[in-house]
């Protein structure tokens, strides 16, 4: 069963979903910025190890553990720039609306997904 959408028309339905999305924006900063010091870290450790990865044992180690963290980081810049989209849903007056068939995004989907920009349906 679907939930009605968010909807903005009032001040207080805007508060409550720019409220969730700071709430999850706030958690995503600091994971991009608990990443960023991962990053950090692995690139200051490998200046002191060779720099030939491909003979040294850890040289693969260390190349796996930076490509995964610059993954994971990129990730948490995109989920960042999404939660930014869904503010200015919120302002526009379009959140809570699928953008594929228009139709309402679950109150439980929006709650677990604030950036959420289509309904269960569509998203499969």
């Amino acid at each position: 069963m679907r939930g009605s959408p968010i909807r903005v028309d009032t001040a207080v339905d805007e508060r409550t979903a720019i409220e969730s999305i700071e709430r999850a924006r706030a958690e995503t900063l600091r994971l991009v910025d608990a990443l960023t010091r991962q990053r950090d870290a692995i690139v200051e450790a490998s200046a002191f190890t060779s720099n030939d990865d491909e003979h040294d044992p850890e040289g693969a180690t260390i190349a796996f553990e930076r490509a995964q963290v610059l993954a994971m980081l990129r990730q948490a810049q995109d989920d960042l720039a999404d939660l930014d989209r869904a503010t200015q849903r919120v302002r526009a007056g379009s959140y809570g609306e699928c953008e594929r068939c228009g139709g309402p995004i679950a109150d439980g989907r929006l709650a677990a997904r604030p950036a959420a920009r289509t309904c269960i349906k569509c998203a499969r």
